[in-house]
């Protein structure tokens, strides 16, 4: 009988300590980049973010969709425009930046 204690402490006391572990970890942030890969401004976006050292994942929305549908779903929600849209846009961990200005300021709003 002590010895079924004692094991069923042992297998307790590893999912515990497994689902502390689990609940430390912090998500990665996310940054999505929507563009074509014909944009020069695109282009540049992901040559800022690589120097840069921040992981993003890049979406042509003229080769994809399904992209552009989830973009401009993003933009809407948002309550940004799409009658002036300006590529690429960016979500920043649910932050959606639209380059329609100055180019460099908006480079430093996604840093």
């Amino acid at each position: 009988m002590k010895k079924i204690i004692f094991l069923l402490f042992i297998i307790f006391g590893t999912f515990t300590a497994n689902a502390q572990e689990k609940k430390s970890v912090e998500p990665t942030p996310k940054t999505i980049v929507y563009g074509s890969d014909e944009c020069h401004h695109c282009i540049d976006t992901k040559a800022f973010l690589t120097k840069n050292n921040i992981s993003f994942e890049f979406f042509d929305i003229d080769k994809n969709p399904e992209a552009l549908k989830e973009m401009l779903l993003k933009l809407r929600n948002a309550k940004i425009s799409t009658q002036n849209l300006g590529i690429p846009v960016v979500d920043k961990n649910g932050v959606i930046y639209m380059n329609n200005g100055v180019f460099e300021e908006f480079l430093q709003k996604i840093k």
